[in-house]
């Protein structure tokens, strides 16, 4: 029956509820004349049947005025007391005049009291009844048993968009605020978190909905830390406004991100440093498809500037990055000239006819190979792209008179133990030899660790590991990492222009490094699994070590030495190391450049450790083409050899 109503038409339910209340209000009339007269007997009430089926002629009309019956009975909520209150006692009046009109008999105001009461009552009890059936019941096993963290406002109106929909249940809230515990909200009892282990047993709980909007990222975190042993799914819901607008859905929860679990406050950035190198001026992005190179273009269009190029060799990136600026600028009203421009920062030429074309002001440097194994197994492109490509491009800004210069490097460029780190290093000191020429620009670089979301992060690879069942691969186990939002990335690298005097090496505070396990295990456990071990034989996910990957070390580091200064902004630091001489440089530039034309492997390496002398690689050179290479000449050798034994 409940599906078959469910399943009518919008106006013939709306014709039900009326003709029930056109029914049952005057039922509810003879009721409160009975209350009266006090007595039971129907035969000296037959003179007010007038008046009493003239309750639901004069109702009807003003609760569809009202707009009661559109109202989804599955949905509504205490706001249609006023609106019943209103009707009611307008029809009261209504009633009351029509008696006074008409009427022989003499009633007494309590009459019309004792039915506006009734109605009220009975108007209001049949909808929240209907309510309560056509919800169904809570126990259905289609239907996710949840609790809510947080008993607020926040928590409560969450509660409320989930009883109306079949895939989620409130059954507990949870609240750490003593003065709301073992009270009810809306029927959901308010329990403490120190009872939750014993409540998911017990009310067999499938997830917890984190619904308290004003957590900073570390309560946060320390929420986090007490949910992880019960190796339940967490989720956090979108803004509770963002529901009420029907901006977002219910469906909208997401999982638990690694910015949730670093545990980090975002601290705000200074907007005066923000616009110094970019508001008003001409300002271009390489590598503006990739990770860092996108996110900058974002934050640099709301800055205002002049305009805004961007350079790229990834024909899809670029054009992704563009699509998005251009939609920003129409639907925000900016005022800023886009151009996109697709080539490599090894093409001198073309960069400098951009600069000069557009006089360019300032220089975000994002164009990189940055994957460690790819680099490792291809070092000559690597070399091509991030030292040649920054040495021509530092060419092209000194030549036009470009101000700032802004590389954007990695913690792998302290101490590398790969490829992309002795380039990245190489990149540095190229900017620095740079900066003491007496060039007009002023070169400085950013090194940082791991971004979150970038091309090649662990997160994304994890998430689809743990949807598909594990196993987690990770090389080792004692795997340490850096990791910062890449919006907090940009925002500091952004601030880093206004600091530039030339030759900076620029160090971002990126808090404690993570052991990859361990974020592992929590992204496991905080999506409701277990981590399979001999210990917990029943665990759904495995995690597999791997091995270390070519050039790859346990750990990074920001800083070479210890010397430091602070900066005017409190997660920027200003690194005092060593440099190199520019008549040196340029001279084993030049050897290292012959090397990568020879494709002569040994001779690339050694140049790159003549140069970086912090470089000690920890793997055999991993080149496969040159490998396989080496690998035919030795056996046409040796068969050379054979043959003049013969």
């Amino acid at each position: 029956m409940k599906n078959l109503f469910l399943s009518l038409p919008r106006h013939q339910k709306q014709i039900i509820a009326a003709a029930t209340d056109f029914i049952c209000l005057p039922i509810i009339f003879y009721f409160a004349l009975m209350l009266h007269f006090d007595s039971l007997k129907l035969e000296p009430l037959k003179e007010y049947s007038w008046l009493a089926f003239s309750t639901g002629a004069i109702s009807i009309p003003i609760f569809i005025k009202l707009e009661l019956y559109q109202a989804v009975i599955r949905y509504i909520d205490q706001k249609i007391i006023s609106v019943v209150v209103i009707g009611i006692m307008s029809s009261l009046l209504v009633l009351v005049g029509l008696f006074l009109l008409i009427g022989n008999a003499r009633l007494s105001p309590a009459l019309f009291l004792i039915y506006g009461i009734n109605a009220t009552l009975y108007i209001l009890a049949s909808r929240f009844i209907a309510r309560v059936f056509f919800l169904g019941t809570a126990e259905t096993d289609q239907m996710q048993r949840v609790a809510i963290y947080g008993a607020g406002q926040a928590g409560n109106m969450l509660a409320n968009a989930l009883k109306s929909g079949r895939e989620y249940y409130p059954q507990i809230f949870i609240d750490d605020n003593p003065q709301l515990q073992n009270t009810t909200i809306g029927g959901i009892k308010v329990y403490p978190s120190s009872q939750l282990k014993k409540l998911v047993a017990i009310k067999r709980i499938n997830s917890i909905l984190l619904a308290i909007p004003s957590l900073t990222r570390h309560q946060q975190r320390e929420i986090f830390d007490r949910l992880e042993p019960l190796k339940i799914q967490i989720k956090i819901t979108p803004p509770i406004i963002n529901l009420v607008k029907g901006i977002s859905r219910v469906e909208d929860m997401r999982q638990i991100e690694i910015e949730d679990l670093l545990g980090r406050d975002p601290v705000e950035p200074n907007l005066k440093l923000l616009s110094v190198g970019i508001t008003g001026k001409t300002v271009m992005v390489s590598g503006a498809g990739g990770s860092i190179g996108s996110e900058l273009c974002r934050q640099i269009i709301n800055l205002n500037p002049l305009r805004l190029i961007l350079l790229d060799n990834s024909e899809f990136g670029l054009y992704s990055i563009d699509q998005e600026l251009q939609n920003l600028k129409s639907t925000q009203g900016l005022d800023v000239e886009i151009l996109t421009f697709m080539g490599s920062v090894l093409d001198y030429e073309k960069c400098k006819d951009i600069l000069s074309t557009f006089t360019v002001n300032t220089i975000y440097h994002a164009a990189a190979y940055k994957h460690v194994p790819l680099v490792e197994y291809n070092p000559v492109e690597g070399i091509r792209n991030n030292v040649f490509g920054t040495l021509n491009f530092a060419k092209a800004a000194d030549t036009t008179g470009v101000e700032c210069f802004i590389l954007i490097s990695t913690d792998k460029a302290v101490r590398p133990t790969n490829v992309m780190g002795a380039t990245k290093r190489l990149s540095e000191l190229i900017l620095q030899s740079f900066s003491h020429q007496g060039s007009r620009t002023r070169f400085s670089m950013v090194r940082f660790g791991n971004v979150l979301g970038s091309s090649g992060s662990v997160v994304p690879l994890f998430r689809k590991q743990i949807l598909n069942g594990g196993p987690i691969t990770i090389t080792h186990p004692e795997i340490t990492r850096y990791f910062m939002t890449i919006t907090e990335a940009a925002q500091l690298v952004l601030q880093t222009g206004s600091m530039a005097t030339g030759g900076d090496v620029f160090v971002l505070d990126m808090g404690e490094p993570i052991r990859i396990t361990e974020l592992a295990t929590r992204m496991v456990h905080l999506s409701g699994h277990e981590i399979k071990t001999p210990e917990t034989p029943n665990g759904t996910i495995e995690i597999k070590y791997t091995g270390l990957r070519p050039g790859e070390k346990l750990y990074e580091e920001l800083l070479i030495g210890t010397n430091f200064t602070i900066t005017d902004h409190p997660l920027i630091m200003r690194a005092q190391e060593a440099e190199v001489d520019w008549q040196f440089l340029e001279a084993t530039l030049k050897q290292l450049e012959e090397a990568c034309i020879r494709n002569d492997h040994p001779a690339i390496r050694s140049q790159l450790r003549a140069i970086v002398q912090e470089y000690c690689p920890v793997s055999e050179i991993a080149d496969i083409l040159w490998k396989k290479i080496i690998a035919a000449n030795h056996r046409q050798h040796l068969e050379q050899i054979t043959q003049c034994r013969e």
